[in-house]
């Protein structure tokens, strides 16, 4: 693997994906910006960036966390970097650790885990392991591009399934009607529910937000599918950002109702490390009108600074603002009829299968 980024030669090959440049990440001792030499041929149009396929060489697949101001204190992610290039995504800082760039590289060198399933029967296996519900889609997206051929999300909830343990999705993409065979079963046990993620419903603001990510229109049929087959579902309208979506919070709540979702939540735009720089890099391209705006009600919401970190205010913000959002979030939810009963996944059913070879307990 490269010790730096891979910085592209020209930056119309970032076409079709969310960040709009490639630096090296914060651990670097290079840092590699795009130069315009005079020497590009305008009339040439640069092969678009591919995506590439690397192997995770981990050896766990449950990452825990103990944040006092997060409802799950385990997930999995089966995937590093996501193809969706949503150009907010907090976790685009964790490709520096990989000495990637947070910017295109996280969107187009995506690590898989083919060998997820069975490292997570190995664990829940364990005669220690108790069960609580396990959360996907916390980082990356379970169901972005890739794992339409690699199914290794699928894999992952045959073996949850197996071992009747709870787990909560979110995700941006309709490819998780694809595993309702799975999921409905569960959902009438009560191990699974489901969260559709939408930011807007105007689809050419998702398109650059959101360039690989599903259209709006798709999310909300993913939402009507998951409750036709008896899954609960969510809508996070996530992330907000001032001056640019916050305006449409009533009616993405509003649509998702109508599609079938019971409960709801939202989460304000997080600019942490490199992203506050691949945010305003975007936003001053793709909407330059609104950019010195939309910052400026970022720094109101966050102390003066474009992030706080502070546990329980870093995904509500403070300040009016920020309450404003928080009171037109719950007036909206009482109206709407949204959060009103929400029974706790079961953790009481979970079990280890029999192995072959297994010796058989006597009744």
């Amino acid at each position: 693997m490269e010790s730096a980024a891979n910085i592209s030669a020209d930056v119309r090959s970032l076409r079709g994906r969310g960040a709009r440049s490639n630096a090296s990440g914060r651990y670097e001792r290079e840092t590699r910006v795009l130069v315009d030499d005079g020497w590009t041929n305008e009339d040439e149009t640069p092969p678009p960036l591919k995506t590439e396929v690397l192997r995770d060489s981990s050896r766990t697949i449950i990452t825990r966390n103990a944040s006092p101001d997060i409802s799950f204190d385990r997930s999995i992610n089966p995937y590093k970097g996501c193809e969706h290039g949503c150009v907010y995504c907090f976790a685009r800082p964790t490709h520096a650790y990989l000495g990637l760039s947070p910017g295109a590289d996280f969107e187009s060198r995506i690590f898989a885990k083919p060998n997820a399933a069975e490292l997570l029967a190995r664990e829940l296996a364990h005669p220690g392991y108790v069960p609580r519900v396990m959360a996907m889609g916390t980082n990356t997206d379970p169901y972005q591009p890739l794992e339409r051929s690699l199914k290794i999300t699928r894999s992952i909830l045959e073996v949850l399934r197996d071992f009747r343990h709870p787990v909560g999705i979110v995700t941006k993409s309709p490819l998780i009607l694809r595993d309702i065979d799975i999921l409905g079963p569960m959902a009438e046990m009560g191990l699974a529910r489901a969260a559709l993620s939408i930011t807007t419903l105007d689809r050419k603001l998702a398109r650059a937000m959101e360039p690989r990510a599903g259209t709006p229109s798709r999310r909300l049929d993913a939402i009507s599918g998951l409750t036709r087959a008896g899954i609960p579902t969510a809508v996070m309208f996530a992330p907000v950002i001032p001056a640019l979506n916050d305006d449409e919070m009533e009616s993405v709540l509003g649509a998702a109702v109508k599609a079938g979702a019971t409960s709801a939540g939202y989460v304000l735009l997080r600019l942490p490390l490199e992203i506050k720089d691949l945010f305003r890099e975007w936003l001053e391209e793709k909407a330059p009108n609104r950019a010195k705006h939309v910052i400026s009600l970022i720094k109101q919401m966050r102390g003066g600074k474009e992030y706080d970190s502070q546990w329980h205010t870093r995904m509500k913000g403070t300040g009016p603002y920020a309450e404003m959002i928080g009171r037109r979030f719950q007036m909206a939810v009482k109206r709407l009829g949204l959060n009103q009963e929400r029974t706790p996944l079961a953790t009481n059913l979970f079990r280890r299968p029999a192995k072959s070879g297994d010796q058989l307990k006597l009744l």
